[in-house]
């Protein structure tokens, strides 16, 4: 009898000794997890919700909610112009509907700059900021740069007729008149994803009123000629001015006298300067 409360003694101590090493063990793992997971939270970057679009997108197509849907975004990556919120984006009383301005790709944020105003097409008036107006100039092959103009370049225009230099001579003079203008429409085509070149006959530029009346009494009373400026060149152009006797190497004004003694040397004459009398 005593041998077996010894044996029954002897498996139950060595049952609970498994038991607490197997239990030792667990709580390890779970402590182990519990770290790596408070680990882990450290280091994830914090997230804000921004919308992105579930398709590809092109230019004049219309955007609806059926093509969007929120995502967690890294809060210090957040693109400018992005929406986080249904009601920035098809506010309450208005169409529920946009129209897409630049291509987008699956998954890629929805940004102000690239989609209309809520129930807009995308026409040049979409495109006109505030306080700006649209004109077109007319261009062809040379004066237009050979076709290779897009909406959203930037170009600087040249006027080209006849001025009055510092002398009050007329003569033919070709000046900066603006710099840095934006194309916002070659042709009828406001797309700016355009990429094939295209020999256009009018550019539409976004200008100021008072550039307005500028440009139309250049284009009335001369030829206006472009010149695109490069997409990272930050820098304004300065005032230029061109005139014909600047061209062709002229000297404009008095000429300086020229006072000679002639010399004859056998059947040859010789022109020696000398200083002018006064």
């Amino acid at each position: 009898m005593r041998l077996v409360f010894g044996l029954v003694l002897v498996v139950g101590v060595g049952l609970a000794g498994f038991a607490v090493y197997m239990a030792q063990g667990f709580i390890g793992d779970y402590q182990a997890q519990l770290e790596a997971e408070r680990a882990a939270r450290a280091n994830a970057v914090p997230t804000v919700e921004v919308f992105v679009v579930n398709r590809g997108l092109r230019y004049g197509e219309q955007l609806t909610e059926e093509d969007i849907r929120p995502v967690n975004w890294p809060e210090n990556a957040i693109p400018e112009g992005t929406f986080r919120a249904i009601d920035e984006i098809f506010p309450d009383g208005e169409k529920k509907f946009r129209t897409v301005l630049r291509a987008m790709e699956k998954d890629e944020a929805l940004m102000t700059i690239k989609v209309t105003k809520p129930g807009a097409d995308a026409g040049v008036a979409s495109r006109l900021s505030a306080g700006m107006r649209a004109f077109a100039i007319n261009v062809d092959v040379s004066s237009g740069v050979s076709g290779f103009l897009r909406p959203g370049d930037r170009v600087d225009v040249y006027w080209t007729g006849r001025g009055v230099d510092d002398l009050g001579n007329n003569q033919a003079v070709t000046k900066l008149i603006l710099a840095g203008v934006t194309l916002i429409a070659v042709d009828q085509i406001a797309d700016s994803d355009r990429a094939a070149p295209s020999i256009a006959r009018t550019v539409t530029v976004e200008v100021t009123p008072r550039q307005v009346a500028a440009l139309a009494q250049a284009q009335s009373s001369g030829r206006l000629s472009l010149s695109l400026v490069g997409a990272k060149d930050e820098t304004v152009s300065t005032a230029v001015e061109v005139g014909q006797d600047e061209l062709i190497g002229e000297v404009v004004g008095p000429k300086k006298e020229i006072c000679t003694i002639k010399t004859r040397r056998g059947a040859d004459i010789i022109e020696t300067p000398i200083d002018c009398p006064e």
